[in-house]
């Protein structure tokens, strides 16, 4: 029947979100420039040699970073990435970590489309006569948000960590030793053995599944961005700032949308006349049911 429980956790055209892959290029040449002459060298104070200066395990924001700040100033890097293209089931995330493709951005693109029939509400005050919210299309939405996610791991492969001198793995990696990491690679599910003078752990998290009776119907935070269909009804789980986002997200796409936390007040350890504040509006102008 086409309902979701989600639990939180801790471009198209219609998306005009740019800066644009000549604005990175020169970003990443003024880096290049001002690397120091000195580069660093692969070899080890007693002589041994190692395959690269710097391994990086987990391509999201800090991965991405690390590897190519490092590799700007002259270390041969390697950044190992499970997945350069996003929503690949289970793991969803891509190159550019959580922020990119299951966080930060689809979210806020989900904002934007949430808030438009609140805005056409208010447009009569304003003199448009007969504006009406229209009805929204889950799976145009959908197509649009993935091709700007596509758009931007492209981005992050082709501009910022290639024109860095980054090299990039789409693998998994295991430590085999204080410098060395076994690659697991993706597309052939071989391993490969590689030496590092440096290793960088950046792997991130992961939304937590309480070990529940039901719990398989529950998705989480990153689920959310691929479900096939718009459910009709959902209940969050949860009363941080993920639960509220999503919440009110749903709602304003026109999904029935239950919010459920145990404490008296949701936001717990934020400051107490925003939350007074958040409940008083989303208590009248919204179809939230608080619980």
């Amino acid at each position: 029947d086409n309902q979701n429980c989600m639990f939180q956790r801790s471009s198209a055209a219609a998306f005009q979100v740019r800066p644009t892959a000549k604005t990175y290029l020169r970003a990443m040449n003024r880096v290049a420039s001002s690397a120091s002459a000195s580069s660093l060298s692969a070899e080890a104070s007693n002589g041994e040699s190692y395959d690269y200066d710097l391994v990086v395990i987990g391509g999201g924001s800090g991965g991405v970073r690390a590897s190519r700040i490092a590799a700007g100033h002259g270390a041969k890097v390697a950044l190992l990435e499970s997945k350069l293209k996003h929503g690949v089931s289970p793991y969803f995330a891509a190159i550019g970590g959580t922020c990119v493709n299951v966080g930060c951005v689809p979210k806020k693109l989900m904002v934007f489309a949430s808030r438009y029939p609140g805005e056409i509400g208010e447009m009569a005050g304003y003199g448009w006569e007969g504006a009406t919210p229209g009805e929204f299309n889950w799976d145009t939405f959908m197509a649009a948000k993935n091709e700007e996610i596509t758009r931007l791991n492209n981005v992050y492969s082709n501009v910022i960590l290639k024109n860095a001198g980054v090299e990039i793995i789409e693998a998994t990696g295991s430590l085999d030793g204080p410098n060395a990491v076994n690659m697991h690679i993706t597309e052939t599910g071989e391993t490969k053995k590689v030496t590092a003078k440096k290793i960088l752990i950046g792997v991130g998290g992961w939304p937590f599944k309480p070990s529940i009776p039901g719990i398989e119907h529950a998705i989480t935070s990153n689920e959310i961005f691929y479900l096939k269909e718009q459910p009709k009804s959902m209940v969050v789980v949860g009363g941080g700032f993920i639960a509220l986002e999503f919440a009110t997200i749903m709602d304003g796409l026109g999904t029935d949308v239950k919010l459920m936390y145990r404490g008296d007040l949701f936001l717990r350890g934020f400051d107490q006349d925003m939350r007074e504040h958040l409940k008083e509006e989303m208590t009248n102008n919204s179809n939230i049911d608080l619980q």
